[in-house]
């Protein structure tokens, strides 16, 4: 059936409903052309381009089954009794959040599904942000002009850990009670403030009656607000700046080598929404989590034995439980340093010197140009070696949280694991520097070595002279541009000091430190070949 006729004019008019709308948009808004050009945007294709998308599919089945338990979930403190579906509970009292969770859990029907799905999907979340922000961190796509982009991620990842908190502390069981304490604690550590502080989270003393209704509301509106807000702006500025690409063939920073948006990534975009979807509800229908009927109803009194948070909390756990029991006492106030050190000065150290990361790179090493081509991580080993060596604070840290049940498990003393874990967090990040630099430099030396000779092909001759050696295969152009695309930086050198009346330069101070800073980052490097000694090794016949 046709869909539009022809006027004297041989204009094509629409003659379907949705085909006027567009024409009548198009003429006013020229949404036709505007639309052709961004649906035909290109994007790379590498597998290690889709953790970000992880994050929004889970981020996605976060408000969908959000949605779903908001409707049977009741915020409310109120004191009730339990006659549910669950008879080892009958007939104890508990907080309407409480008994709200275990009617999802136990007689709305689909609820612990959805409620598993929910919490298993905030677990995928958190892990996509942090696995997306290390490809990010070690291949250096957070430099020009993305460093926007870079808080903008940052500011998420701190957004989620505060949404999966609030999350796992509605319940109002046993476990995320715990939890609350502990946070309150937090609080109350902070100096001169913190009382009133807490007197205003909680609504008076500890637990209060309105502390689970405002920290609902910020659970459904605040923080997800803000995070849709700032995944928006995210995905803008990506699609405004260009993705980044790994080096290759015909690839610079001034083009982009992949598929277009439609409908070849569409495509692919839709089904990986749908793998991660089905992977959540797996989780979701086959592992249990946050079993609330097993810790029972929050009071003040108890506390569950072994209680662990979610793991993206478990470094601030075992932060605390590293800390010695150190306070001081003066003018009538205590000042408890065992809290206040490991639960705000030491995540204030971390999370402040990942925000500003990129803004120091770029001091160091005074590049100022845009980059759309990814490192690799061996040819910046002392950014990925401060990756790694964060990584290792971080995993010293998240194991003391467990330390309790390493101890159990495998019949140890919590001290001593205690002990091991304090010399870790100073001596691990250290090491793990200087071996992930060598290992970099081994790398490179390695690439080095393939440019100019070639691959061993397995094949061994013999010469007149009876001496073996075996053939090396010249390696194809696209291998020999992916080790030989990268820059090697060298470190900053003092000119122009004094003017020529023998005044010293503005910031001088300044330029020493960063130069210094420069020797440190740069110092020592592999120089890749040059053409010369590749021409050089083919011609002796080192192939």
């Amino acid at each position: 059936m046709s869909t539009s006729v022809s006027n004297p004019n041989e204009e094509i008019v629409p003659t379907t409903i949705g085909g006027k709308v567009s024409d009548y948009l198009d003429q006013r808004l020229g949404t036709t052309s505007a639309a052709k050009k961004q649906l035909r945007k290109i994007f790379p294709d590498h597998w290690s381009f889709m953790l970000g998308e992880i994050c929004l599919y889970s981020f996605i089945i976060l408000l969908l089954s959000g949605i779903f338990l908001t409707l049977f979930f009741n915020p409310s403190m109120t004191d009730v009794t339990y006659n549910g579906s669950y008879t080892p509970l009958d007939g104890i009292k508990m907080s309407e959040a409480y008994a709200s969770t275990m009617n999802i859990s136990f007689d709305v029907r689909g609820g612990l599904l959805m409620r598993q799905i929910h919490h298993w999907a905030a677990l995928v979340f958190v892990m996509g942000i942090m696995v997306h922000m290390l490809r990010i961190f070690f291949t250096g796509a957070f430099r020009k002009p993305r460093e926007l982009n870079w808080l903008i991620g940052f500011t998420l990842f701190v957004l989620a850990l505060l949404e999966g908190f609030a999350g796992y502390s509605l319940p109002d069981d046993l476990l995320s009670g715990t939890g609350l304490r502990i946070a309150q604690g937090v609080v109350l550590s902070i100096p001169i403030i913190g009382t009133y502080i807490s007197y205003f989270l909680f609504g008076g003393l500890f637990p209060g009656h309105d502390f689970i209704p405002r920290l609902f509301t910020i659970h459904i509106l605040l923080v997800p607000g803000l995070i849709l807000g700032l995944i928006t702006a995210h995905l803008i500025l990506v699609f405004y700046q260009k993705h980044t690409q790994w080096a290759g063939p015909g690839r610079t920073n001034k083009n982009v080598v992949g598929l277009p948006l439609m409908p070849v990534y569409m495509a692919k975009a839709g089904g990986f929404f749908f793998v991660v979807f089905g992977f959540i509800a797996l989780l979701g229908g086959l592992v249990s989590i946050n079993p609330i009927w097993d810790y029972g109803p929050y009071t003040p009194v108890q506390i569950t034995a072994g209680s662990q948070p979610d793991f993206y909390i478990g470094f601030l756990e075992g932060s605390l439980r590293m800390m010695p029991n150190v306070e001081w006492n003066f003018w009538g106030h205590t000042l408890s340093l065992n809290v206040m050190i490991p639960s705000l000065v030491v995540p204030g150290i971390i999370f402040t010197g990942l925000a500003i990361y990129p803004f120091f790179e770029a001091w160091v090493t005074g590049d100022k140009r845009e980059h759309h081509i990814l490192d690799r991580p061996r040819n910046m080993p002392t950014r990925t070696a401060i990756g790694v060596a964060g990584i290792v604070v971080y995993g010293v840290l998240w194991l003391n949280g467990g330390n309790d049940l390493i101890a159990t498990h495998f019949n140890l003393s919590v001290e001593t694991i205690t002990w091991v874990d304090r010399v870790l967090f100073f001596v691990g990040p250290v090491f793990a520097f200087w071996l992930t630099r060598r290992i970099c430099f081994g790398l490179q030396r390695r690439d080095r070595d393939k440019v100019l000779h070639g691959r061993e092909s397995g094949i061994i001759t013999r010469s007149p002279e009876g001496e073996f050696s075996e053939i090396h295969t010249p390696l194809p152009s696209g291998d020999l541009h992916k080790l030989t695309a990268h820059d090697v930086h060298r470190p900053l050198t003092l000119t122009d000091v004094t003017d020529a009346n023998g005044v010293p330069a503005p910031n001088l101070r300044l330029a020493k430190l960063r130069a210094r800073a420069t020797r440190w980052y740069f110092g020592e490097r592999v120089e890749k070949p040059t053409e010369e000694e590749y021409h050089q090794a083919i011609s002796s016949g080192h192939h």
